[in-house]
Parts: C-alpha cells; structure tokens; sequence
C-alpha cells in the first residue's frame, strides 16, 4: 500500500470512528455538550404540615425548575436532579436534612427556609457544600462564607421598614414574636426611624403561637397614639388626626393574621392608623383572603426584597410553573419563599453555565461564587457578588449583598410599588446595633 492509501484509509477510519462517538455520546469534541456530563444532585428543604410557618412552595418550585431546564438540555448539559426535604420547623428536622444532603452527594442546598441555621449550617460547612439563597430567616445564612444569601434577611426588611414608615408615622409601634430572634427586631426598625429623624419604636412583645391578641392589639393602639381614652382628653376630631399619624407595624410571620383579627375587633373608627408589615408576615394571599380592597391591609406599607409580583420581570417564572408545575397548588408566584427560590436556581444555573465542566464539584462551585463575575437575576435583585469587596461592614450580617429593598402599598387590594426601584438600606444595617 502507498503512502498516499496508508493516509486516505487512515483519515477515512479516524472520520468513521469520530461519528460514531458522536452518534453514541461516548465522546464529546471540545465544545460540544454531549451525554458524557455528569448529572447535578442539589437539595432544597422548607417546613411542611407543622404549626409554625410552612412553605411547601419552595420545594415545589424546585421540582418545577428541574423539569424545565431537564427538559432543555440540563444545566449547561447537567441534568439537574433536586433532593427535597421537610425539616419541620425543628433543630432536629434542619440538622437531618442537611446531613442527607450529605450523604447523597448534594453539590448545594438552595433556595430552602429554616430558621435553624445553627443546626444546618455546620454539616454543610464541613462538607464544604455552598448553601444559595435561603430565605434569610436565620442568622448564620449572612455569617458562614459556605452561604450565598439572596436577600438580605429579616435585617433588611426591618430597617427598610422603619425608613419607609419615618416619612408619614410620628409613632410606630412595633408587635413582634417574644422571642430571642425577636430582640434584634427593634434596633434594626429603629435604624431606618432614626435616618427620618423619628422617636424609637414602640417594642410590643407578643407570643408567636397566641390564638388571641386583643391585649397586644389594644397596647399597640396606645403607643401609636390611638389610645381609647384621646378622644375624651382631646375630642375626636382631633384624636382621629392624631390616629391618622400613628402607625402599628405586625411582624410575626404566619401569626398576623391571627393579629389583625384581633386588631380589627378592638380598633374603633377614632383609631384608624396606618398598618404596616413586611414580605413573609404579609402577602397577596392574606391580603386576599382578608378581604382584598375592603380588607384591614388597604392602605398598609409593606417593604419586600424583590419587585412587586405583578412586575413583568416575573413573567419567566410564571411561565415555567405555569407549563411544569403540572397545576400544583403548593405554588404561589405572588409568595416571597417561591420568588427567593427561584431567584437562587437562577443563581444556581449562572454559575455552573459559567463553569463549562463535565462534572461541577462543591469546591469549584464555591469558588465560582467567591470569586467569579457577578450574578444577574433578570433585574429581580441587583447584580449579586460575595467577594470579599462585597461584604457588608457589619459584625451581625456581613454577608448581605444584597442590601436591596423596595417599598411597595396596598391599593385596591394589590400590593404595587409604592415607588419605583431598589432602596439600598446598606448603611442603615451599618449603623443597627443588635443583641446578635
């Protein structure tokens, strides 16, 4: 055989053996995905069917992602394979699901809400395994570098609050859980009171699993200036001027409900003030299941983290639960958990695109987030970072970086923005002391 035939027949058997690679998937030619990358294991855990706060939204909404993008190609050829887990509201219940996350190969938990941070966290630091967008109810998800927070926690909202309530509230009073969480409530609401110049918050303690809160309700009304007794002392005309300017803001999570009921039955029409709450105390669910327009919440300021849910910024995660959540009523896209956990995945997704490997390791993803470029979300929150450079210059939380806010108001029974755009409270949690 010639040269020239040796040559023919071996780019002949090269080319040959190349498409069959190809057409089997057992190789892959550099930039091309193919069937050879490995799967992606994540876990997402929320509380469900206890009597505390229950989100079983998030994890449905992390099954929902899965089937999308499976059903696009994967992650940057990854099939995304989400683990779920109900911690049930107890120190116990988060510890286990994270060492499961553990032990099944989890290379993130993300989007999930517990409020025991002290006892998911250090499996998850001891693996190494980054903890994305948890709902920022705890506080060691803005403290351990192994977390990726998306918001800024309870933290934010509640200075956020105190700015947005200082230009129209001479008198806040603040109903918040009698709990060692909910110490650190006041100082951070009186952070953003003090910038608009205003008095310290009223503190008023109340049970976080009370079926009644006439007492509380009646306690908040005369620290906000709307006492029974004003009327007599100043005639109610003026007292309903006074009420006007008196605000009682109610942060106890799935419990405000249970405190409005009680509100309403004591406020009379000389105490009318102005109602106030933040996102995971107050949604367009209980604004609706409250009786919308004619409801106790028209009128009320409420500070979220994101966009109002009726923003079109939304529309892509409307369209992918609304095609593959396969009608699954656990999900409400107006919810502040399903919004958090969406984000998060969107997180997830940007980084190991940006990674372009076969198999994505804990380590690398870490460091993806530590050091790579910054996150965009479709304008839901700023561009996200957690560098060193991006840390917040605060002991208490400074893993906050997003210190976004946005004020929003009830009108006709639909929380819209109340103006447009993020509010940076980044200095205002600067200057928060709190017992944490």
């Amino acid at each position: 055989m010639t040269g020239a035939r040796r040559s023919t027949s071996f780019l002949l058997a090269l080319t040959t053996a190349a498409g069959a690679s190809l057409l089997t998937g057992c190789g892959v030619l550099p930039g091309i995905t193919g069937g050879s990358r490995e799967p992606l294991t994540v876990m997402t855990w929320a509380p469900d069917g206890t009597q505390a706060t229950n989100m079983p939204g998030m994890p449905a909404t992390a099954v929902a992602f899965s089937r999308w993008v499976n059903d696009n190609g994967g992650i940057d050829g990854h099939r995304l394979k989400v683990l779920t887990c109900n911690e049930q509201n107890t120190n116990i219940g988060a510890g286990n699901c994270a060492r499961r996350a553990v032990k099944e190969g989890a290379v993130a938990v993300v989007g999930s809400y517990s409020q025991f941070g002290s006892a998911f966290m250090p499996p998850l630091e001891a693996a190494g395994i980054p903890f994305i967008g948890g709902y920022g109810i705890s506080g060691e998800e803005f403290t351990s570098t192994d977390s990726y927070p998306v918001n800024g926690g309870q933290a934010a909202l509640l200075a956020g609050n105190g700015r947005q309530l200082a230009r129209d509230c001479e008198r806040v009073a603040l109903v918040r859980p009698d709990t060692i969480d909910g110490d650190d409530l006041p100082p951070l609401i009186n952070s953003g009171l003090t910038e608009g110049s205003r008095h310290e918050v009223a503190d008023i303690r109340a049970a976080d699993d009370a079926g009644d809160y006439s007492s509380v309700a009646a306690q908040a009304l005369e620290r906000a200036g709307a006492g029974p007794g004003v009327p007599a002392r100043i005639g109610r005309s003026a007292a309903r001027q006074q009420a006007r300017k008196g605000c009682v803001t109610a942060v106890l999570g799935e419990r405000t409900e249970t405190f409005l009921d009680s509100f309403r039955r004591v406020e009379t029409a000389d105490q009318k003030v102005r109602i106030s709450s933040v996102v995971g105390s107050v949604g367009q669910a209980l604004i609706d299941s409250t009786g919308g327009k004619e409801g106790p919440f028209e009128g009320a300021y409420v500070t979220g983290w994101y966009p109002e849910s009726g923003d079109p910024r939304w529309d892509a995660m409307r369209r992918v639960v609304d095609k593959y959540a396969f009608g699954d009523n656990r999900i409400d896209t107006d919810d502040a958990g399903v919004q958090t956990t969406w984000i998060a995945y969107t997180v997830l997704k940007q980084a190991v695109e940006s990674l372009d490997k076969d198999s994505v390791s804990t380590r690398e993803l870490a460091g993806r987030l530590d050091h790579g470029q910054p996150v965009t979300t479709g304008g839901l929150t700023p561009a996200l970072r957690w560098d060193f450079a991006s840390m917040l210059a605060s002991a208490d939380f400074p893993r906050v970086v997003n210190r976004s806010v946005t004020y929003q108001v009830v009108r006709q029974g639909r929380l819209v923005a109340q103006r447009k755009g993020f509010v940076n409270v980044g200095p205002t949690l600067e200057n928060a002391r709190t017992s944490g």
